[in-house]
């Protein structure tokens, strides 16, 4: 390092005296001839400048044998101080983003966050934060191309035509209408629902339908008659008609209901019809009587193909401890049948 300066000064201290004979020489016009002073200063530049072209060559190859010598002694730690230095600035970075946060500044934070830091997503969440959602829809939008955030951000700023061309993008149509009801568009509320029931229905996910005509479109008309067609058409059965008898609050025309449906189901799904009995069993005292005899009859039409079922008539008579004896002397003798065979 020592030799790399003495070189820059003799390079310099050689430009100055260079400067000082030139001027010596131009002197010589006053008392000498043209052409020989031009002769010397010819010579001189010459030799100057191979004098100048060593003493560059030399000053070449010092700063390779330095920066030879700094590579192998000291590289690494070069390369520790300059990250020791960029985690110091980014920690103060970090520490004065969290100061704006504490000061409830989120915008400022926000900043921090964007500008120096480099990150949107925590400037972003910074804005939305503060409650500056309509820039923190902006930064998720443009710079994160997050949508589902955006779109969140734009309905909690309220502005729902940005957020509804979001979710449309996203097929989000449940939150589309949920949107439109917010701004007291019903018609277009509906058209967006129904689309969430067909698709519902489509995938056999009756009861998912229903609740959307109950709860979003105030239509539990067409909310039964949903669940009804499931549990017509065997499409989550069980389901539908234990929700499709649960929407029924009038005693009187449950039994009715429960009667009437049970004249009309098949065989193969009585099975599934006596499991809803025992909810419903359990509802009324009123119901005992009809809920009761359904689950007798259904039990004696399938007890020769599925004995177990005999089990299911403790749960219509919870407190007669004859049927339970009933119970374990059936099942015994069958299992002292079935040894015998």
């Amino acid at each position: 390092m020592n030799k790399q300066r003495f070189i820059n000064k003799f390079i310099a201290a050689f430009f100055l005296l260079v400067i000082i004979k030139v001027i010596g020489i131009l002197a010589q016009l006053f008392h000498k001839s043209f052409w020989s002073v031009v002769g010397t200063l010819m010579l001189f530049i010459v030799i100057a400048l191979i004098f100048f072209v060593v003493l560059l060559r030399l000053e070449d190859k010092e700063k390779e044998k330095s920066a030879s010598g700094r590579t192998r002694k000291s590289g690494s730690g070069n390369a520790y101080v300059e990250s020791s230095l960029f985690d110091r600035i980014r920690n103060t970075y970090e520490e004065l983003a969290q100061k704006y946060i504490t000061e409830n500044d989120y915008r400022k934070a926000a900043r921090v966050y964007i500008n120096l830091l480099r990150d949107h997503y925590r400037g972003a969440k910074a804005l939305e934060e503060g409650g500056w959602y309509s820039e923190a829809a902006v930064i998720y939008l443009k710079k994160l191309k997050n949508k589902p955030e955006a779109a969140h951000c734009y309905e909690k700023a309220r502005q729902y035509r940005k957020a509804i061309d979001l979710y449309k993008e996203l097929g989000q149509k449940e939150k589309v209408g949920d949107l439109y009801l917010e701004m007291n568009d019903r018609n277009h509320a509906n058209a967006y629902y129904q689309m969430v029931v067909d698709d519902y229905v489509s995938n056999n996910q009756m009861v998912k339908g229903s609740l959307i005509y109950r709860k979003k479109m105030n239509l539990p008309d067409q909310a039964q008659e949903i669940l009804l067609k499931g549990w017509e058409e065997n499409r989550d059965a069980f389901n539908c008609l234990n929700n499709y008898f649960a929407q029924i609050t009038d005693v009187e025309k449950l039994q009715e209901q429960i009667q009437e449906l049970y004249y009309k189901t098949p065989s193969d799904r009585k099975i599934i019809y006596l499991e809803a009995m025992k909810h419903e069993f359990k509802k009324a005292p009123e119901l005992h009587a009809a809920t009761r005899t359904i689950a007798y009859e259904i039990i004696a039409e399938k007890i020769a193909t599925h004995s177990e079922i005999v089990n299911e008539l403790k749960h219509f008579n919870p407190k007669d401890e004859i049927i339970l004896k009933d119970i374990s002397r059936y099942k015994t003798g069958r299992n002292r049948i079935l040894k015998g065979g």
